[in-house]
């Protein structure tokens, strides 16, 4: 093992199970931030393969500042229209010229989101509905000493800090599985579920209240009946999913804020809330790991769009996040465990400044009986550090 700055120590507070009140949220794909997150992201992989196609290596960029302007509705029994489209901007920076060649990262950029557009959003005309713009600033080349040589770990862009914790709570596993599955195989065969379905969990000693709000497609609504039908349906099949991961009671609440006296309900056109009045930036919603827990220790870091080789508010978030996950599947005896890793700009990526694991451990086992081999399943995960940029550029991780 190397000589790196782990520590591991008892948390000093409840384990989050035991606490009174438990909050939990996930904004759905389809949410104005996870918009941002989702486009900024797939620009972040294409213009990495892209740098990867062409020089060999992934050249500096950030697009983790896309903004989104909501656009103005119609929404109507049978089919409304879009009245004034959604504005999506995507802004950062970008290398556009490396030894001498050209590379056109702004036409890369808008190709990557469209196709990410195109591809989850079927409500959604990207050609009439939302107009994409990219300002991409440039980036420079020299910055590419930063990353280090081929073959060798890159240095810290940062002094900056990524929070991980695993296994997931009872509350926090019913949110994330909820918009998980509306958004995929309950809306694949009730397509009157829109993408934009945002999830709150509170947990009340051992009782959960799961709020979903969850954008109807008006295309597929004849009139309120149907609506009302269709606001069932997702409580019911909530109500079912929830089982799977406690025996607490649940309740489940839908569209909570609709007046069926005035007829007030939460109809689209496209599918989310972003055609009406909610705009969007990347890193106001999900966590690297798809929630938002205030039960927790978080970093303020928006992971998606940052550049996935050195950017210390991406790899950090995501490995942190890994590691705890590894770490309590691995050790024999952990009931929770939080990890905090800080880095040093300038410092290798694999030796932070501090790597911090606080865990909550099973009755009859205490920290110390386990603390060594915490310790190296910790380092193990750090030594393959480099890891996490393949697996982002491939797209086999999630950073919202």
């Amino acid at each position: 093992m190397t000589d790196r700055n782990i520590h591991v120590q008892p948390e000093s507070g409840l384990a989050v199970e035991d606490q009174n009140v438990e909050i939990v949220e996930r904004k759905g794909i389809g949410h104005p931030d996870s918009i941002c997150d989702g486009v900024a992201e797939s620009v972040s992989r294409a213009l990495a393969q892209t740098y990867l196609d062409r020089v060999g290596k992934v050249l500096h960029y950030n697009t983790d500042e896309t903004q989104l302007v909501a656009g103005t509705a119609a929404p109507a029994y049978d089919g409304g229209e879009v009245l004034e489209p959604i504005y999506l901007l995507i802004v950062g920076r970008a290398t556009k010229e490396y030894e001498g060649q050209r590379i056109p990262a702004e036409s890369i950029a808008l190709k990557a989101a469209r196709e990410y557009l195109d591809e989850r959003f079927p409500f959604l005309d990207v050609g009439g509905d939302i107009i994409v713009d990219v300002e991409l600033g440039e980036g420079s080349g020299d910055l590419q000493s930063v990353f280090g040589e081929e073959g060798t770990v890159p240095m810290a862009n940062d002094t900056s800090y990524g929070v991980g914790h695993a296994p997931l709570s009872e509350t926090e596993q019913i949110v994330y599985n909820t918009e998980h599955g509306l958004t995929g195989e309950y809306a694949e065969e009730n397509p009157v579920v829109g993408q934009d379905v945002k999830v709150m969990g509170k947990r009340e000693g051992d009782h959960i209240d799961v709020t979903v709000a969850v954008a109807m497609v008006d295309e597929h609504v004849s009139d309120l009946y149907e609506y009302k039908d269709a606001v069932e349906g997702v409580r019911e099949y909530v109500s079912d999913l929830a089982t799977e991961y406690t025996d607490r009671d649940v309740t489940v609440h839908v569209n909570t804020a609709d007046d069926y006296d005035e007829e007030s309900i939460y109809l689209t056109t496209t599918g989310t809330s972003a055609e009406q009045g909610d705009d969007g930036s990347v890193g106001r919603g999900n966590r690297a790991n798809g929630l938002i827990t205030p039960n927790r220790p978080m970093s303020m870091e928006a992971t998606s769009g940052k550049n996935p080789v050195n950017h210390i508010g991406k790899i950090y978030n995501i490995l942190s996040t890994e590691i705890a996950q590894s770490v309590a599947d691995e050790v024999d005896g952990i009931r929770q465990l939080q990890l905090r890793l800080l880095s040093q700009i300038g410092s290798p990526i694999d030796e932070p400044h501090v790597a911090d694991a606080m865990l909550v451990t099973e009755d009859g086992v205490a920290v110390g009986d386990i603390e060594d081999e915490v310790r190296e399943a910790v380092d193990a995960e750090l030594a393959d550090v480099t890891g996490v940029t393949r697996k982002v550029i491939e797209g086999d991780v999630s950073t919202f």
